[in-house]
């Protein structure tokens, strides 16, 4: 399909084309939704949900035996597919269309750059950052779930491994994901007028079938694998703050403090999504970064200082020592840690591929693409570094010289951050700020989510009535409170494993957004003025 006649000054120039998605929206009670993607994606949200609370150990037993199946039968599929787009995304950036503007040659950022890396940020991988800093490079030192190459843990080869095999789960891999993605949307929106919506990738490949049900499909996964997957992000975050309020003040750690802090995240969201994109998200965004370079600055200064300063290039070493290696998929014998933290990964990056790609695409006019791409892959892995390092390092010479709780390895890893800090000055004051930082974390997961569903269900339009973003807000934290009460943490675990197992199907979604740019985007180069 040649869209190339379409020109680059953005979407009010690309005719009609913008509507297509949203041909088929429907309005009632002040929504404005796309009628066969609304309908059946709540539909498909309620029944699964439905079926896990009515049968839970059917259905943990089924989705999870499905996941694993998946994730260890198709191991390979996964990995070579991140290597794969890490390296088409650098090669694009590096190419000529690099020079390529969103938003066509006269376009300007609507962002700074310390807003942009922050809303990026804030909503990609922050929650998941905070709980995980200190525990997963703690993890593959002690062995608690397998170590990589099945290195002996406890050991100095486990240590060098720890901090490279981390950044390799978090930094330039996962990120080309989110890059490919969200340089699709942005493009085919901002430079081609198509709808913003998963389904517009496919246009360039298969015409004007995107608008019909293969599109609805691509558009319903997208919708599903980010209400469920932030839902049940939601429902795990809200279990481990209350034990780790447990663990600090000896609150009770049950369905009232957890359904009170989704109810806090839940207030909190709303008002972010009145105050809209610019005066919401990004001042959120900045403000919850904020928060994390104190954090930052504190362990940096009551911890072992010199180690973690030194851990910075350690890690950056060790990370491109172990990447290749790391990679390679073949005649793996560590499979505890491959599947259980790299595949695991690359399913759970994959599959919250339209979240953050479509938000990506959202806040990102006016970028070059080499821009786009550059500081999507190098500015996550810059504070990934920063971030893990510093944590890490804490918590394996805690473990290392025998100080405090994590002298005895992992027992609960929601609480190994709040178990660093206990022997630390002022300790618990530490664990409540890191416990904000979560909650503003949420918020901006959440608010940046529902944002991006509310444009998929509205047929990719972009200026939809106010309470609906309210609403998907809303309907994120109702799924969680009704998951915790009618199951639990065994709900939770089968909507996460449905959530991964949708990374499958759209993984192939991704491939045909690398099609798409090429061409339409040598095309857009060809058609530029000299």
């Amino acid at each position: 399909m040649d869209i190339s006649e379409t020109q680059s000054g953005g979407a009010t120039q690309a005719g009609d084309m913008g509507t297509r998605g949203s041909e088929n929206n429907v309005r009632f009670m002040g929504f404005d939704v796309h009628g066969p993607v609304f309908q059946l994606s709540a539909l498909i949200a309620i029944v699964s949900s439905a079926l896990v609370l009515a049968m839970p150990d059917q259905a943990a037993s089924v989705l999870l035996d499905l996941r694993n199946n998946i994730m260890s039968g198709f191991d390979w599929f996964f990995s070579l597919s991140v290597s794969l787009i890490t390296v088409f995304i650098i090669a694009l950036a590096l190419s000529p269309l690099g020079k390529i503007r969103l938003g066509g040659n006269d376009a300007r950022a609507e962002f700074s750059y310390v807003s942009w890396i922050c809303m990026l940020f804030s909503a990609g991988v922050g929650i998941g950052m905070t709980f995980y800093g200190a525990a997963e490079p703690l993890a593959y030192y002690t062995g608690w779930y397998g170590t990589p190459f099945n290195v002996a843990p406890n050991t100095p080869a486990a240590e060098n491994l720890a901090l490279g095999a981390t950044l390799f789960n978090w930094g330039i891999g996962p990120w080309s994901v989110y890059a490919l993605f969200g340089l699709g949307i942005a493009f085919l929106f901002l430079n081609k007028g198509l709808p913003m919506a998963p389904r517009s990738v496919l246009y360039p490949l298969i015409g004007d079938h995107a608008w019909g049900w293969v599109g609805h499909v691509v558009d319903i996964l997208a919708i599903l694998a980010t209400v469920l997957g932030l839902a049940t992000s939601l429902g795990l975050g809200a279990q481990q703050a209350a034990s780790g309020l447990n663990y600090l003040f000896d609150l009770e750690a049950g369905l009232s403090t957890q359904i009170g802090f989704i109810i806090i995240i839940a207030g909190v969201t709303v008002l972010s999504v009145v105050r809209g994109l610019d005066r919401g998200i990004r001042v959120l965004s900045n403000f919850t970064m904020a928060l994390a370079v104190i954090l930052l600055a504190y362990i940096l200064l009551v911890g072992p200082t010199g180690a973690i300063i030194k851990s910075y290039g350690d890690a950056l070493m060790q990370y491109g020592e172990a990447y290749l290696p790391l990679s390679n998929f073949v005649g793996r014998e560590d499979t505890t840690y491959f599947h259980g933290w790299t595949i695991f990964y690359w399913a759970w990056w994959i599959s919250w591929s339209p979240f953050v790609g479509l938000f990506l695409a959202r806040i990102s006019k006016g970028r070059t693409v080499r821009e786009f791409i550059a500081v999507t892959l190098l500015a996550p892995l810059a504070i990934a570094t920063i971030w893990f390092s510093s944590f890490g390092t804490a918590a394996i010479y805690q473990a290392k010289n025998g100080l405090g709780s994590l002298s005895n390895g992992i027992g609960d890893v929601s609480l190994v951050l709040f178990q660093l800090f206990d022997i630390l000055p002022v300790g618990a004051m530490a664990s409540l700020f890191a416990l904000m930082l979560l909650i503003v974390f949420f918020v901006t997961s959440s608010d940046s989510g529902a944002l991006v569903i509310d444009s998929v269900a509205a047929g990719g339009k972009t200026d939809t009535p106010l309470m609906q973003r309210v609403f998907w807000a809303c309907i994120i934290s109702l799924l969680a409170v009704v998951l915790l009460v009618g199951g639990g943490s065994k709900a939770l675990e089968s909507l996460q494993a449905w959530t991964l197992i949708v990374a499958l199907p759209f993984t192939f979604v991704l491939y045909s957004t690398a099609f798409s740019l090429v061409q339409t985007m040598r095309k857009e180069l060809q058609n530029k003025p000299q």
